[in-house]
């Protein structure tokens, strides 16, 4: 009797283990994937995107061809919730779609909801497709306007310093005018990176001319802009929420095992504690063992161990226990052909940087438009 394993999401650990299925089938298995897009963003070219470094389909992974080559069924949606006794999920049109096994890697969303009026003013990074639709009418608007646009931006982890300087290179290079500030509730800003990669970024922000508001937690979004801790208003026709990521109420409503925020708790194998037909990876998976930060880094390097308990899993095989990595390398964009690379405590920055960090995006691109031509 044929197996059933559905992959939930398009994040970078699925678009992995589809590559890997299109290599090498696993006989008597039908696989279906469940996801709102056909294309998936590759989060580490997104701010050179929207910098103007690239194209759409330099930094976007096109699913429909991955599928063909693996025999994969896309359902266009998103699951809100799962029936662990009958091994099912449901769809938010209604549909219900049965497995045997499955895995779950649909990402996360930035942490609003406490925020009064931040829901209904602004606009999160993610999802990525609603962001850059949005991204293109704003960037129209600042090549239109009389007078400088006011565009906030709240999160000053490398997520909210990249976007920042990267949507200013792109206003700048297309003839706008825009004022930036950029907003962090902490003393400091990449607080997760050493003092050398602070330093560096905090003389580009202040060269570019974006302000900088250190320790303001938000109270407030409304029409006009941001209430600041305190009462101070910081006005804004735009506001960029960059915060820290949120999950999603339906796997903790579903009985899965989460961590205190919510996210997928997983084992060493990447698997459910509580459900053995359940994996998790990406942001909404919560690593119990070996804890890291939510980015796209460790997503990518969970793709192939995945792949491979996937097989096990189908088989009735032992799994086998991933081990992250204690540092990954971060290469950071500071919106034009610079960056600058942190690892553990060091620092160091150029335009070779840049030029290191392209080739190792474009590289990693290239694996999966080949696959996509096989």
């Amino acid at each position: 009797m044929q197996k059933r394993l559905l992959l939930i999401g398009g994040g970078h650990s699925h678009v992995e283990v589809i590559r890997r299925l299109g290599l090498a089938p696993e006989a008597g298995v039908a696989v279906t994937l469940v996801s709102p897009d056909r294309h998936t963003a590759y989060s580490g070219m997104l701010p050179g995107y929207i910098a103007g470094h690239y194209r759409f389909e330099d930094c976007h992974i096109d699913l429909e061809p991955l599928f063909r080559n693996a025999g994969v069924a896309r359902i266009e949606g998103a699951v809100t919730g799962l029936d662990l006794q009958q091994r099912s999920a449901l769809c938010n049109d209604g549909t219900v779609h049965g497995f045997d096994v499955v895995a779950i890697d649909s990402g996360s969303t930035p942490v609003i909801h406490s925020i009064p009026g931040a829901v209904h003013h602004g606009m999160s990074v993610k999802p990525v497709p609603a962001f850059l639709d949005y991204w293109t009418g704003l960037r129209t608007a600042a090549c239109k306007t009389t007078t400088a646009l006011r565009i906030a931006v709240v999160g000053a982890g490398v997520g909210g310093v990249e976007l920042a300087l990267a949507m200013h290179n792109r206003i700048i290079n297309d003839g706008g005018q825009a004022q930036f500030t950029l907003i962090s509730d902490g003393p400091a800003i990449l607080a997760a990176h050493p003092a050398g990669v602070q330093r560096r970024f905090g003389a580009v922000l202040r060269e570019r001319g974006i302000a900088l508001r250190l320790s303001a937690p938000v109270q407030a979004a409304t029409a006009e802009g941001l209430i600041l801790a305190g009462g101070e208003e910081l006005p804004a026709e735009h506001v960029i929420w960059v915060t820290g990521a949120a999950a999603p109420a339906w796997p903790r409503a579903s009985g899965l095992q989460t961590d205190a925020a919510g996210f997928i708790a997983v084992n060493a194998q990447l698997q459910s504690p509580t459900h053995a037909c359940v994996f998790a990876t990406g942001d909404i998976a919560a690593m119990l063992d070996t804890p890291r930060p939510k980015s796209g880094v460790y997503a990518v390097r969970q793709g192939p161990p995945l792949a491979e308990n996937l097989r096990r899993v189908l088989r009735n095989e032992p799994l086998l226990a991933y081990h992250p990595q204690r540092n990954a390398l971060a290469l950071i964009s500071t919106g034009d052909r610079y960056a600058v690379a942190s690892y553990g405590p060091f620092a160091f920055s150029g335009q070779w940087v840049w030029r290191w960090k392209n080739y190792i995006d474009t590289t990693f691109m290239q694996r999966y438009r080949d696959a996509a031509k096989k």
